[in-house]
């Protein structure tokens, strides 16, 4: 029976692992890169749009907070704010968000694609034209686990800004831009998940975690092993 050759079995077992991690290596390396080049305050969008000084809300002869929770069946939350600049409660309910007049009372509508232009246009700190106000009743990849609907308001430009608006409230849900999509996709390609992008465990991260640990260890083991035999090879000659 032929004697068992570490080295040999180092030597294969360092080189199928290099080949199985060495494309996630590099995309650690390439996205990493990324992540660390393009500041995380431009990849925010903080520039897409307008710093705002809270506007000051004037509570007299407006509905008492309490009669608006009461006419909102499980209210867990009454926020006075503006839309539009008019005063309103948003209530946060289980069921979702509603809006109401602060003055009237009165359960107010979904603002129209007017409306949330104009409100876009007000939030956003460019010049560039609105190219298209979209509702959508669908999540989407780049708002994570927030629900529809909302208003996805893109505006001309290399870098395809986008707003999105809540259309009971006006309120800005997100902004998105196109360094921000890299981002993105740099992040899922670096943590390895390709579903939600939001899992830094998830078993596939783990398994070339580990594997390039295991090339790592053999590559030093291989390393060290080849020090003697240079050695035995001098004093032969």
């Amino acid at each position: 029976m032929a004697a068992f050759r570490w080295p040999l079995t180092v030597r294969r077992l360092h080189k199928w692992l290099a080949l199985f991690v060495g494309v996630q290596v590099v995309l650690w390396t390439a996205t990493g890169f990324y992540m660390v080049v393009v500041h995380i305050d431009t990849i925010h969008g903080d520039h897409l749009v307008r710093a705002a000084t809270p506007p000051a809300l004037q509570t007299r002869d407006l509905m008492a907070p309490a009669r608006i929770a009461a006419a909102a069946t499980g209210a867990t939350e009454v926020r006075l704010q503006q839309r539009l600049g008019r005063p309103v409660w948003r209530v946060q309910a289980p069921d979702g968000v509603s809006a109401y007049d602060a003055r009237t009372g009165q359960r107010l509508g979904e603002l129209n694609e007017g409306d949330v232009r104009r409100i876009a246009t007000r939030l956003y700190s460019g010049d560039a034209r609105i190219v298209r106000a979209t509702r959508l009743t669908t999540p989407v990849q780049e708002l994570g686990t927030r629900k529809p609907p909302y208003w996805q308001v893109e505006f001309a430009g290399w870098n395809r800004p986008t707003l999105y608006i809540a259309p009971l409230t006006g309120e800005l849900v997100a902004k998105r831009h196109l360094l921000w999509r890299v981002f993105d996709i740099a992040w899922m390609l670096h943590i390895m998940d390709y579903d939600t992008r939001t899992d830094v465990n998830n078993p596939l991260l783990r398994v070339a975690t580990w594997s390039a640990f295991a090339m790592a260890v053999s590559g030093a083991w291989l390393l060290i092993w080849s020090f003697p035999k240079r050695r035995k090879r001098k004093a032969a000659a």
